[in-house]
């Protein structure tokens, strides 16, 4: 067995349970990509098992504190049951669902998203990719079903030395990677093989219910989009204006540098029966189309902000700070007295206290002031565990201009 011992001192984030091992706390030790290591204190004592991976700064991502448990393919089945079994904790109502959510799962690197009677996988970690054989195996076998694509194709494999990998694992040769899930009352259409990350963004699914609300309540008039993708947050919008019998004379502006995206997000429109809703899609730079509306005198009651992901790592942070705060500045001159702000950010470094003070800083240069009513993250079946709060990489918070 191959043994990484560490410096002295740094046992303690994994005595806190904290599963990633970063390459500057090793003193000695190494391994192939993805083998099994066994990680011990700097006198000895064992701390837990880990995938190295040579190539990322993450040297090494446990898979347990145990020193009794025996990593292999019974291992990885009763991890990924745990995972699948614990989703009917949660209120989910859509057919489309995160089943492993990595470190909060105990399977770090693996992402898995059911959509229907489809898994599509991601294995960012070095570990992943080594137990992938198994990991398919027990994920098919715990769910049932036979299809499973994989789209490894996120920046994090290519920090880990991986290269980009996407195709059939399982079944599915020659059918079609579209799918149509259900969310809440509506239908959402997907391609697996080109949609954003696995096909969708599943983490937005509560807060995309509670603009719905929202609208409902606050019966909004003139609503943007932006970064609307396949136009889930618009589609919500109609609804909650429809429930309130307020869709009549409503304005929806969804905006993104995405033609085929923004084709998707009309056809969803219309799949959810709002084809007469007075709905406009515009394929243009987000930054550039919020300045000209700026200049035009437009206002709005409800404005959306969903960006990428701007900063992937701490090291991006400072630059993605300035874009974040560009943007919301931007939205919150375009924001009616007593409209909705919903922003979000879903950079892993930028954390939600940095977020905060970005968003004020915004509203500052704007010379807007606002009630931030609500603190918005990503569904509960992307959970954030206590033990590792890297987890929370979904920010959002709903402001209320004063």
């Amino acid at each position: 067995m191959k043994t990484l011992r560490l410096r002295p001192g740094k046992e303690r984030s994994l005595q806190r349970r904290h599963p990633w091992i970063f390459e500057s706390a090793i003193a000695k030790g190494g391994a192939d990509p993805g083998e099994l290591v066994r990680v011990q204190a700097d006198d000895g004592r064992f701390l837990a098992w880990a995938a190295f991976s040579p190539a990322s700064k993450i040297r090494a991502r446990v898979w347990s504190f145990d020193e009794n448990e025996r990593i292999d393919a019974q291992f990885f089945r009763r991890r990924v049951a745990r995972a699948v079994q614990a989703r009917a904790l949660f209120d989910i109502r859509s057919d489309g669902l995160r089943l492993v959510h990595g470190e909060a799962d105990g399977l770090p690197g693996l992402i898995v998203d059911r959509y229907g009677d489809l898994l599509v996988g991601q294995f960012l970690s070095s570990g992943a990719e080594h137990w992938k054989s198994a990991l398919v195996e027990a994920l098919l076998a715990e769910t049932g079903l036979s299809h499973f694509y994989e789209r490894s194709d996120a920046s994090g494999r290519e920090r880990e030395g991986l290269a980009p990998v996407t195709g059939w694992l399982a079944g599915g040769k020659g059918q079609p990677t579209e799918r149509t899930i259900t969310e809440h009352d509506w239908r959402l259409t997907l391609d697996v093989a080109t949609g954003h990350k696995t096909g969708f963004y599943l983490d937005q699914r509560d807060s995309r219910q509670r603009f719905a609300e929202l609208a409902r309540h606050r019966r909004f008039r003139r609503v943007l989009n932006c970064y609307c993708y396949t136009g889930g947050f618009t589609v919500a919008a109609l609804a909650g204006l429809q429930a309130a019998g307020a869709l009549a004379g409503a304005e929806l502006t969804s905006v993104d540098s995405s033609l085929p995206a923004l084709e998707r997000a009309r056809a969803h429109v219309a799949l959810n029966g709002f084809e007469a809703a007075d709905c406009r899609y515009l394929d243009a730079d987000v930054n550039a189309t919020l300045r000209r509306f700026i200049d035009e005198g437009r206002v709005f009651d409800a404005i959306v902000l969903d960006p990428p992901k701007f900063a992937p790592t701490v090291a991006h942070a400072e630059r993605a700070a300035r874009a974040y705060k560009d943007i919301n500045r931007l939205a919150f001159k375009l924001l009616a007295p007593g409209g909705a702000l919903l922003t979000f950010s879903c950079s892993g470094g930028i954390g939600a206290e940095l977020f905060h003070k970005i968003v004020a800083s915004a509203g500052i240069d704007a010379g807007v002031d606002g009630y931030i009513s609500e603190r918005l993250g990503g569904a509960p079946d992307h959970p954030m565990t206590i033990e590792f709060p890297e987890g929370e990489y979904l920010k959002g918070l709903v402001v209320i201009r004063k």
